[in-house]
């Protein structure tokens, strides 16, 4: 028991009110230790805010403590507020320090993404002399399950799925101690009282010799001997593989219809990794994180042992380390990395229940490593790399969502905004108390599964976060599913919607993750997509936009064409290459002219008079000044995926590809740059000189190298320009393209070498449409703001 102060010193009593990631990551613990080491009495608890401490003692010893919070806090945890409350009452005071049972009222905590394992409970996992020993869900405070178990919030045992597992005494006597790492560690076990793990086959039958403690190491072996094994893990089922047997790989793209699309591997170790890719300092802090994603290194000569299926048409493999005790142990039993690609048909989301997994996979996997905690909520493995050293996030789920993202100055009282997200790689926001908490990554809404993903999922954040949407933020696009889905809940609730444009969200989303304040003067934002519809009613995508958070101005773009058939388009890059040929050449002037051109054979067996005819008359052919297509059209035109592709971007992915080994090609194209407003970028005097190297047998990686100079050329000089003619310092590059490694590398020299004072780009969220939802939120935020402040006099 502790001493009560000296009444001759100077005391204080205060209540704090920690916000943030503080539930769940072993907070309280340190809290309670913190405040012995200071010799303070009082206590702390869980409650739907975060953490309320109480202490009373010296003030000098309680000033200390309130530092150490900070400085001291657990691995996981994030503080983005520490509110003090003097207490007046002495008469409360303990004389004792205690933690004390959580209180559960108006949620406003966040959710702690899923961590990997942490050193301390590896080390446990395969040391024989401990109770966990080869104990495949070992976990602490530091580590484990959280957002793929968690129903509800506060984070405690009974509202998450371990909920169904009694701990046994040991159990209890570790999460009972506060000096234990593992003192009100949620998802404790031990094999004596937690989830169980074991190997079936396809008939449901518990393979022979895989007993608890054998299961994996079957699995293992069954992995050497050439099977495909789902494995249950911590957010969804995987499907593995070794990733050296040739035969395997391809058998598994075979059954999972995944033709193209790469896989991701997975080694024992960083010196597994490092056989077979190059790994940077900055690349091993990544793969060694909490956050333990999947990260694209460029291969080493020993990457041609691994099966060249992997990663057909790719500059990079996708590594990670083991993230869960399961996943150690079983590639510890191995010698080479396995692939490890999620569990599901291609396109379809990864299953994540037992009896799904079976009936989904039945055709797929050889065996099933299942176990008996049940996964809440569908967590996809995050995927990053880093590009001129800078981190770039390509997909965000697990390791990192759904860690709130503190929101820029101007933003500290924006709430309420709810941003539906856009239809492809979706993800959804909700902004509240200055902070914008994205959801993992959800995938692409045209697919009926997924879009039942992203009903159930918002349904379940807008439950966990007891949010409140006072506007509802969408695409501008009237057929998005999210746009509709936005709109109808706008309807039933009477909620106000807010219309965002899909540029503008990428450039406000680049600004966000910028830390760019709501009240600045505006950025040249350079979008470059896919496909986002304008406010002129055709398909943008090569936009130059002087923007803020409120509004924008188009000043650039690149000259619209016809997207023939439409979505067809974007499938099948022919189409973009007879359009685009057609119109700055002329067809039959160029079967004429260069008859033995080689691709022109892929046209013979194309409905090309129906195209001319649907181009003529308008039908289902959107007009669209996508850089994204413009890829596509040069990838067709060099025999790149010129009849279809599997998987969208894969022509412009292969066309980088082989750019990339052209070496240090320096010649480039020629475009034209109109002297209107908006300025005009019009790629077709480009297209006859690529047609002429061709017909000089120039190879192919060399044009498709000249191309990727003459894109950074123009866009270099139209953004010089633009920024001087605007008074502009500050340059953001978002969009899907900026995922093109030659690209935003060459943008960046460009643009840094022409005196741009600061060029923004994404390190938090993707710059794909996965960081789109970020951008509606702040818009809408913003535009809030300024209503209020209008309507008002005051700022909100």
């Amino acid at each position: 028991m502790q001493q009560r102060a000296n009444r001759n010193t100077k005391q204080a009593a205060l209540k704090l009110c920690v916000r943030g990631l503080v539930q769940g990551v072993g907070f309280r613990p340190m809290v309670w230790r913190l405040a012995n080491e200071c010799c303070l009495t009082g206590d702390v608890l869980n409650d739907g805010g975060g953490v309320v401490v109480r202490v009373w003692g010296e003030s000098e010893h309680v000033e200390r403590f309130v530092s150490r919070l900070e400085t001291e806090a657990p691995p996981l945890s994030q503080i983005s507020s520490i509110e003090r409350h003097p207490i007046a009452d002495q008469a409360q005071r303990p004389d004792h320090f205690s933690i004390e049972k959580s209180v559960a009222n108006t949620i406003q905590t966040g959710v702690v993404p899923d961590a990997a394992t942490c050193p301390a409970c590896l080390n446990e996992t395969f040391d024989p002399a401990e109770l966990r020993y080869r104990y495949p869900f070992t976990n602490c405070t530091h580590c484990g399950p959280r957002l793929s178990i968690v129903q509800e919030i506060p984070y405690d045992r009974a509202n998450t799925s371990m909920r169904k597992f009694e701990m046994c005494q040991d159990c209890a006597t570790e999460y009972d101690t506060k000096q234990d790492r593992r003192f009100h560690a949620q998802p404790i076990a031990c094999p004596k009282c937690g989830p169980h793990v074991w190997l079936e086959d396809t008939a449901q039958t518990r393979v022979a010799g895989s007993a608890e403690h054998d299961a994996v190491s079957c699995a293992a072996q069954l992995i050497k001997d050439g099977s495909i094994i789902a494995i249950k893990g911590i957010g969804g089922f995987h499907l593995a593989c070794d990733a050296k047997n040739h035969a395997s790989v391809d058998l598994l793209r075979q059954r999972k219809h995944r033709y193209s699309k790469p896989f991701a591997l997975m080694a024992r170790d960083l010196a597994m990794v490092k056989t077979y890719a190059h790994v940077s300092s900055n690349e091993h802090t990544l793969l060694a994180s909490p956050a333990a994603p999947i990260v694209v290194l460029q291969p080493t000569r020993s990457a041609s042992q691994l099966a060249a299926s992997i990663a057909p048409g790719q500059s990079g493999l996708g590594f990670m380390l083991p993230y869960t005790p399961l996943h150690s142990l079983l590639v510890a039993a191995l010698d080479t990395p396995i692939v490890l690609t999620s569990g599901n048909i291609s396109s379809v989301p990864q299953a994540i229940n037992n009896d799904d997994a079976r009936g989904d996979l039945a055709g797929i996997a050889d065996y099933f490593l299942m176990h008996d905690r049940d996964i809440i909520n569908r967590v996809d493995d995050s995927v990053v790399r880093v590009v001129a050293g800078k981190k770039q996030v390509l997909r965000r789920a697990r390791g990192y969502a759904p860690a709130p993202i503190t929101l820029p100055n101007g933003f500290e009282n924006a709430n309420g905004i709810l941003a539906m997200g856009p239809e492809l790689k979706n993800t959804f926001c909700m902004i509240k108390d200055g902070s914008a908490i994205l959801s993992q990554h959800i995938g692409d809404l045209e697919n009926a599964s997924s879009y039942r993903d992203y009903r159930s999922s918002l349904d379940l954040f807008l439950s966990l976060y007891n949010f409140k949407a006072d506007v509802i933020a969408v695409d501008a696009h009237p057929n998005y599913l999210s746009t509709q889905w936005g709109q109808e809940l706008s309807r039933l609730s009477r909620i106000e919607q807010d219309l965002v444009q899909h540029h503008h969200a990428h450039i406000a989303a680049c600004m966000a993750d910028n830390d760019v304040p709501m009240n600045t003067k505006p950025v040249l934002g350079i979008a470059l997509d896919g496909l986002g519809l304008g406010d002129d009613g055709t398909l943008w995508g090569g936009e130059f936009l002087v923007a803020d958070y409120r509004t924008f101005q188009r000043v650039a773009h690149f000259r619209a064409v016809p997207m023939p058939g439409g979505a067809q388009a974007v499938m099948q890059p022919w189409r973009n290459t007879f359009v685009h040929l057609d119109q700055s050449i002329g067809w039959e002037r160029l079967t004429q002219r260069y008859p033995n051109l080689a691709v022109l054979d892929h046209f013979k067996s194309k409905p090309l008079s129906q195209i001319k005819t649907i181009i003529k008359s308008r039908t289902n052919t959107p007009l669209t000044s996508s850089v994204g297509r413009i890829f596509d059209a040069v990838a067709g035109l060099l025999g790149i995926c010129t009849d279809g592709v599997s998987y969208e971007g894969q022509a412009a992915i292969e066309l980088e590809t082989l750019a990339m080994s052209a070496g240090d090609e320096r010649e480039s194209y020629a475009m034209q740059v109109s002297s209107t407003q908006p300025v005009v970028i019009d790629v077709s005097p480009m297209w006859e000189q690529i047609v002429r190297d061709l017909e000089a047998k120039v190879p192919a990686s060399r044009i498709a190298a000249r191309f990727h100079n003459t894109m950074v050329q123009f866009v270099v000089q139209t953004a010089l320009s633009l920024a001087k003619q605007h008074d502009i310092d500050a340059i953001a590059l978002s969009g899907g393209v900026m995922q093109n490694n030659l690209l935003f590398k060459g943008l960046l020299k460009g643009l840094n070498q022409g005196g741009i004072g600061r060029v923004l780009t994404h390190a938090r969220v993707p710059t794909n449409d996965g960081g789109l939802s970020l951008g509606q939120g702040v818009i809408a935020a913003a535009r809030m703001a300024a209503s209020r402040t209008n309507g008002e006099g005051r700022t909100a």
